[in-house]
């Protein structure tokens, strides 16, 4: 069985090569190149962050399987995938231990931009004791936008700061702001008032028509002054010049961003002269998170190969 990576061989961590340790009678190819050309003579693809069209689709001779090295399906044309009679599957981050990894750095975030990690390095410099002056959690309200894996993942370990919780998700469901110690939860209608209300607004969507730069001019004059936004999400979430200008006039007091508009941003961004704490895509690059996400991975290319049902199917 031949099994496409639309990934460099170095990407993720070393994930491809615990593909090959756990699936040695299988053949995986890492091209990130040649992913975007064709699908000619290989069963499964991993697409990864890349696209994957209709016309790219059209190249595949064999293809049964689209797998997901994680939860994002948002590049995968489904549609045209079920049409052609491909199997497409993912690895839910609330299994996979991706989603506590995102949270664990979007609290990371958190605590940095409150407590001014920026302006750290300079206090350390000048031997100046007792600066800066930060900011507490407790008692701030945190506005979860998205409540899927990630989002529960934050709620859960967001609840023993002290903070008061908020959100909004698709469908309003009190029964499950009560499970996960909301104080309220409105569908995406009631976006505007949680930017009102938050000190920290958290994005945890996919990137889709729904979601693409819902957080726009409107929705940042919308946030209270001085607050803080993370993106967990997609770079596509957030409308780029209107963050600038946000940050510019500090209306945002800063911003935590592990997913950016284009992927790697150039270092010379400005962006970055702003009070914005910024990863390179590692939210869920952790040990937990790989082990998991290989484990899901090989378990539904295995079932390819031995005939099984796949396992997470979307298509």
């Amino acid at each position: 069985m031949r099994v496409l990576i639309a990934a460099e061989e170095n990407a993720w961590g070393g994930m491809i090569q615990q593909f090959r340790h756990t699936l040695p009678d299988v053949e995986f190819t890492a091209s990130a190149g040649h992913a975007a050309e064709s699908l000619a003579g290989y069963d499964a693809l991993i697409p990864g962050m890349a696209k994957v069209t209709p016309d790219l689709l059209k190249t595949a001779d064999r293809l049964k399987l689209i797998q997901q090295a994680g939860a994002g399906l948002e590049g995968v044309d489904l549609a045209s995938a079920k049409a052609l009679g491909i199997q497409v599957a993912n690895v839910p981050s609330d299994r996979s231990g991706n989603a506590d990894s995102v949270a664990e750095l979007g609290i990371w975030m958190m605590i940095g931009l409150a407590r001014k990690a920026r302006e750290i390095p300079e206090m350390i410099a000048t031997r100046q004791l007792g600066l800066p002056v930060g900011m507490g959690l407790m008692g701030k309200t945190v506005g979860l936008v998205g409540l899927g894996g990630i989002g529960k993942a934050l709620a859960k370990r967001l609840a023993p700061f002290g903070v008061r919780l908020i959100g909004v998700k698709r469908t309003a469901d009190q029964a499950f702001a009560k499970a996960h110690q909301l104080d309220w939860l409105g569908n995406m209608a009631h976006l505007p008032a949680l930017l009102n209300d938050a000190d920290f607004v958290i994005l945890s969507l996919p990137d889709n028509a729904d979601t693409r730069h819902i957080i726009d001019e409107t929705a940042l004059a919308q946030m209270k002054p001085g607050s803080y936004l993370i993106n967990l999400g997609r770079g596509g979430l957030i409308e780029k010049q209107a963050l600038l200008a946000a940050l510019e006039v500090n209306h945002l007091a800063g911003a935590g961003l592990d997913v950016f508009w284009q992927e790697p941003p150039e270092p010379d961004d400005a962006l970055f002269q702003y009070n914005v704490i910024a990863t390179p895509h590692i939210g869920g690059v952790t040990d937990n998170s790989l082990n998991g996400n290989v484990a899901g991975v090989c378990e539904n290319l295995r079932r390819l190969r031995d005939g099984e049902e796949i396992l997470n199917r979307w298509a």
